[in-house]
């Protein structure tokens, strides 16, 4: 056993579900990393007032500023309801303004603040740090091929979305 398995292996977390589950379903072990990769950026987020849920609909407008209250729910793979109170805290905050389309009153432009577009080079560091200690001792291959293997996955997927029948319960 190398060092950094050693070190892995000790964290009591992990240990215990390696042990409990050795061969547990990739759902599971991408559900972990996910949650300790969401986990990690929260901690440094805290600092700055930015909760988790911000940060995916603040990602999203630095990107497309302007857009309406339910393009960004689409695009966040939220519910409306949850858009909607996220983009309330974020309101409070001073990160985002709502107006509304002059071309259709009934819908709300999301747009970003200065303040709210200013975190942009304060935030954006932080996940890049988050990604360099998720993905620190691998090598640049072993980066690609854990890509490659996700994209794989993911086009699987969407293949056997696309099947009748497919939906056949939760994983």
């Amino acid at each position: 056993m190398t060092p950094k398995e050693s070190t892995v292996n000790s964290l009591p977390g992990l240990r215990k579900w390696r042990e409990a589950v050795p061969n547990d379903r990739m759902a599971h072990a991408v559900k972990d990393l996910l949650r300790m990769i969401q986990r990690a950026m929260q901690i440094r987020l805290a600092a700055h007032s930015v909760s988790i849920g911000q940060w995916v609909f603040l990602r999203i407008l630095w990107e497309r500023e302007g857009i309406t209250q339910r393009e960004l729910s689409e695009l966040a793979g939220m519910s409306e309801p949850t858009t909607y109170s996220a983009l309330l805290s974020m309101e409070k905050a001073g990160y985002v303004t709502r107006r509304k389309l002059p071309s259709n009153m009934r819908n709300l432009s999301v747009c970003l603040t200065p303040s709210g577009r200013a975190l942009k080079a304060v935030l954006v560091p932080l996940a890049e740090e988050v990604n360099a200690v998720a993905m620190s001792d691998f090598s640049a291959q072993e980066i690609a091929q854990f890509r490659q293997a996700m994209a794989r996955m993911i086009a699987n997927l969407e293949a056997d979305e696309s099947q009748p029948g497919s939906a056949q319960g939760p994983v």
